[in-house]
């Protein structure tokens, strides 16, 4: 059965000019300038530069506000203000997203010119004496090659992919002859299904002299002890002196774990880091500044608000130049928020930043890990009164240039433990001297995460072992065993 019935319900919307904001404020330098010239594009009453704000504005006013003195003639009195100000009348440009945030799904990438990495693998293959059917295997493996250099699937599995897709009827063997072809093109190690074949077909290429030869013996017969760095076992397996083993590690050392990674093609884009901020110290005083490039000079376009004075100055208005007139006042809106946006952005910045910075004095000062203050986003929202929201925009894609190099600002973010005078320390602090431990410890014997939690219960860091294990991850810093030198 259906019926109407009435419901009173209470719920917030975003307004256009407030999505506008949030989406300006993530943006880095780079994007929000990107970001400037397509809004510039698409509306032509937004424009660039120094002008008499005052003039404009005392025009601007009078032309299209000051609706009550100017009677029938005014333009509101002639077109339907409901209509003008419904949602269906927002262009379209305004309410899509173009930026480089985290949570943006849609990025259009840019494509670099030049050579793939197959393709530079292909070309090589043109200069090795192969039959029709085991030129046709060696394009699918050179195809199966990923990015590092390897092939990470089975024999068995391109024996069927060869059937399958490429209608080519063959078998393992075949197909591991025509492997060690591949084995054979640039850069050295590039096909192999494994770390220990990538090392051996190095090696295989090197001059045989004493210690490359008992480098290949040791990665084929004992691999897995040497990746684990069980030494002893080395010395004794294979029956020689700790300076051997030293020279032989030395030879492995040199030799590339990831051949993909060493092609020189120009198929790679290389992302420039432009700082947001610039924090300096100006006689034992921090100074913050904005990057120039955050604080352009927009104005709204002189032309539009003549083309206003024309349209009220005429006597008879037609249909068309009431439409006319209709996108006009659109356009001059969209660039008047849109320069407000700008404006607001350029304070938001500033604000947190500020904000951050006085928080975080003391590290700033010194430039030691150890003195950054314990410090979440709520810290800050709470400093500036601001939601929690605008502080993450901020610190997850601005970088601000220290004395001590450019770092991002999430960075200078971090949980709180407490020590052993009951004080609250920053993690960061903690891992700092972690990491200080680590470097000071002796690398014939490395300390396990036992003794270092042990360590730093002495220093007055009560954490435990799996705490320790935690931050030693973080830090990309391998277990005892991985650290050991001989």
């Amino acid at each position: 059965m259906l019926k109407q019935q009435l419901n009173f319900k209470l719920s917030q919307k975003l307004s256009p000019q407030q999505i506008q904001l949030m989406k300006l404020i993530q943006l880095p330098t780079q994007a929000f300038e990107q970001r400037l010239k397509e809004e510039m594009e698409e509306n032509p009453a937004l424009e660039g530069g120094k002008e008499d704000k005052e003039e404009y504005e005392d025009d601007y006013e009078a032309d299209e506000y000051q609706d009550e003195d100017s009677g029938n003639e005014s333009i509101e009195a002639e077109i339907d203000v409901d209509e003008y100000l419904s949602d269906d009348e927002v262009p379209s440009y305004r309410l899509q997203a173009n930026n480089y945030s985290a949570d943006d799904e849609d990025r259009q990438v840019p494509y670099a010119s030049g050579t793939s990495f197959t393709q530079y693998l292909k070309t090589q293959l043109s200069t090795l004496r192969l039959d029709e059917s085991e030129k046709e295997i060696a394009d699918f493996l050179v195809g199966s090659v990923d990015e590092s250099g390897y092939i990470r699937r089975s024999v068995q599995d391109i024996v069927d992919d060869l059937a399958f897709t490429q209608n080519v009827y063959t078998d393992e063997g075949k197909v591991e002859r025509v492997l060690k072809y591949v084995h054979e093109l640039d850069p050295a190690g590039v096909g192999a299904r494994s770390l220990q074949e990538c090392l051996l077909i190095q090696l295989d290429r090197k001059e045989p002299t004493r210690q490359v030869e008992l480098a290949a013996d040791i990665i084929e017969k004992s691999f897995d002890q040497f990746s684990k760095k069980h030494y002893n076992k080395l010395l004794s397996r294979h029956d020689i002196s700790e300076d051997e083993l030293r020279e032989v590690i030395d030879v492995i050392g040199h030799l590339n774990p990831k051949p993909g990674g060493a092609y020189a093609g120009n198929t790679r884009m290389v992302e420039h880091v432009i700082p947001d901020f610039t924090i300096k110290i100006v006689e034992g005083e921090l100074e913050l500044s904005l990057n120039g490039r955050n604080a352009p000079q927009m104005h709204v376009s002189k032309d539009y608000s003549e083309m206003l004075k024309g349209y009220k100055a005429s006597k008879e208005k037609s249909k068309s130049q009431k439409d006319a007139v209709m996108f006009i006042k659109q356009k001059l809106d969209a660039a008047k928020w849109f320069i407000e946006a700008i404006q607001q952005r350029q304070n938001t910045l500033f604000v947190t930043m500020s904000a951050i910075m006085n928080y975080q004095k003391e590290y700033f000062l010194t430039g030691d890990e150890r003195n950054l203050r314990p410090m979440i986003l709520k810290d800050i929202a709470d400093e500036i009164d601001m939601d929690v929201s605008t502080v993450s925009r901020v610190a997850n894609s601005k970088y601000v240039d220290t004395p001590y190099g450019t770092i991002l600002i999430k960075n200078f973010f971090s949980e709180s433990m407490k020590n052993d005078q009951g004080e609250d320390v920053s993690t960061r602090e903690i891992k700092k001297i972690l990491e200080m431990t680590i470097e000071e410890e002796s690398k014939r014997k490395p300390l396990t995460d036992e003794k270092l939690a042990k360590l730093l219960k002495e220093k007055g860091y009560p954490i435990a072992r799996r705490t320790v294990a935690k931050y030693r991850e973080q830090l990309d810093i391998p277990v005892a065993r991985l650290r050991k030198e001989i």
